[in-house]
């Protein structure tokens, strides 16, 4: 099979230096290997990575094309869904619960709910750093972020960097 993967790949080679695609410039690393590829791909007009080169490479399989190629960027990249500074986001969450015979009324959330308000953070590869899982359905997520370990270690400065939250959370958390 990798016979016809090595004759796909020369054909396809050969056709992309007759007619190369606009912002991409692309071919085997080395004259030994025609399975590793290197490519530079320029970043398109209007986006958030105009004007940038970034380089990458291709692993193509033996039985290419019924399996497709890897890709890999080899540089430092700004991914638009990851902010600088930032270290992670929070939220709280309403886990529903049977009413408790103690304290019931605390455990009601704005739903009428009987539940418990767990926060979560995480970070932009969606590891969860920190979980609060206390506080009754009634207690506001801004409460239970200002009473947390984490909020006082943020005020002390033990991290460089913000933490995003939805209207639920002040302006002004640390």
């Amino acid at each position: 099979m990798a016979g016809t993967a090595l004759k796909r790949l020369m054909a396809e080679y050969k056709q992309l230096t007759l007619n190369p695609p606009e912002g991409i410039v692309a071919g085997p690393a080395n004259e030994e290997n025609f399975f590793e590829w290197e490519a530079l791909i320029m970043g398109p007009q209007d986006t958030c990575f105009e004007g940038g080169v970034f380089p990458a490479v291709l692993s193509f399989p033996s039985d290419y094309p019924l399996s497709p190629p890897k890709m890999r960027f080899t540089c430092d990249m700004f991914h638009p869904n990851r902010f600088p500074s930032v270290i992670g986001c929070m939220d709280g969450t309403h886990i529903p619960i049977t009413a408790p015979s103690h304290n019931e009324a605390d455990y009601v959330n704005r739903k009428s709910i009987h539940s418990i308000n767990v926060q979560i953070i995480c970070d932009a590869a969606y590891i969860i750093s920190n979980v609060e899982a206390k506080w009754s359905g009634s207690v506001h997520d801004w409460r239970i972020y200002h009473e947390s370990n984490l909020s006082n270690r943020l005020q002390r400065g033990e991290f460089d960097g913000l933490l995003l939250g939805d209207r639920g959370y002040h302006a002004n958390l640390v």
